[in-house]
């Protein structure tokens, strides 16, 4: 049986996180996972597992809504703007990705993911904040 405690700071960490990146959405420039981290103040240990554990939550609401994968803002420094392996091992998992995860395809189907992140992300964004101002 899971840890309730565990479950509640994911879920608040999932949501904070989400909302963080609909706030950068806009930017049309991805964060890295120790930015994001940095950002949402998270203190070790295991920061950057933390995000990516929120970062699989969020692909799989996305995917379950039919909507592009807002964890596709998130790269990887080491991986010259490429997310983890992680992102494509979920998105292929959720059925939305059938490549290799370090094949040739990973990188067009990141930029697409990126690109239809960014487009409905931030139309979210500016949809949220024009209902705020109304």
């Amino acid at each position: 049986m899971p840890d309730n405690a565990a479950t509640t700071a994911t879920s608040a960490l999932t949501s904070r996180v989400r909302t963080h990146l609909c706030r950068i959405a806009g930017q049309a420039t991805p964060i890295t996972y120790q930015a994001l981290a940095k950002a949402l103040d998270l203190t070790p240990p295991n920061t950057i597992h933390q995000v990516t554990v929120a970062l699989e939550y969020l692909m799989a609401e996305d995917a379950a809504a039919g909507r592009p994968l807002i964890a596709a803002l998130v790269v990887s420094k080491a991986r010259g703007g490429l997310p983890a392996p992680g992102f494509f091992n979920t998105a292929q998992r959720l059925g939305r990705f059938g490549g290799d995860p370090s094949g040739p395809g990973a990188p067009a189907f990141y930029a697409a993911e990126f690109d239809a992140a960014v487009a409905f992300w931030r139309a979210a964004a500016e949809a949220t904040e024009t209902d705020d101002v109304a």
